[in-house]
């Protein structure tokens, strides 16, 4: 989703610099902001929409199948790797991959503002869901948790924060010129982690599968913003004129 986001959005400016870029430098960028706001109101919609059916027959019976299929194969090996994935999802979790992304940001590729980038991506996504939490007010599943948790259950703040965080890790891993086989295990590995996380939240029976749609959506939506906030700051750095 994000490859084919980043290019659409690449192929757009290049089409509009290249045909309104010799009457108007500012507005192929305009557009591009444009069109990527158009995603985020979207995506805000679908949020709204999903949230706005949290109560009703359908979802909850959809919760229910879901989880039931999920929990049916609980067993020591994956409830010791889903608690182990849970975690990478935490604070501390979060913690030891931006240390490892510091590092690899000044050694490595020597911009430090990725980093930086990082860290405000996944600042606004935690903040805003304690905020949603609270608005929403939805208490977690009635089913044995395995795994302590003391706050609110709709958005997944362990979902939305890794789809964040870890989404745009994945557009950084895209962005970044490295070797092929780098760039696809860094691609494949955050996915996996995405995936895993918000998997782990409903094996564990802390979670409503709803709760892990929302927390993706919500993190998507912060991935994209911050994306194009970032880029659109870098190009007006550049030429303040434009």
């Amino acid at each position: 989703m994000f490859k084919i986001l980043i290019a659409i959005i690449k192929k757009t400016s290049k089409i509009l610099i290249h045909n309104f870029g010799k009457y108007n430098v500012t507005l192929p960028h305009v557009i591009a902001l444009l069109l990527t706001l158009v995603f985020v109101v979207v995506g805000i919609s679908l949020f709204i929409e999903l949230t706005e059916t949290l109560t009703t027959d359908v979802l909850v019976a959809y919760d229910a199948r879901v989880t039931d299929y999920i929990i049916s194969f609980r067993s020591s090996a994956l409830t010791n790797y889903f608690v182990f994935v849970t975690h990478v999802g935490d604070v501390y979790g979060y913690l030891t991959v931006l240390a490892i992304s510091f590092f690899l940001s000044i050694v490595i590729f020597k911009r430090k503002k990725y980093v930086l980038q990082i860290l405000v991506v996944l600042l606004l996504s935690a903040l805003s869901n304690l905020v949603l939490k609270r608005i929403v007010n939805r208490a977690r599943p009635s089913t044995e948790h395995l795994v302590p948790v003391e706050t609110l259950s709709y958005p997944s703040g362990h979902a939305m924060s890794a789809m964040a965080f870890y989404g745009f890790l994945i557009y950084l891993s895209y962005k970044f010129k490295m070797n092929r086989f780098k760039k696809i295990a860094a691609i494949f590995i955050s996915t996996l982690l995405i995936l895993s996380i918000g998997i782990s939240r409903i094996y564990l029976g802390v979670h409503f599968p709803s709760d892990i749609l929302g927390g993706f959506i919500a993190g998507a939506i912060w991935v994209v913003f911050c994306i194009v906030l970032f880029n659109m700051i870098e190009v007006f750095r550049r030429n303040p004129k434009t």
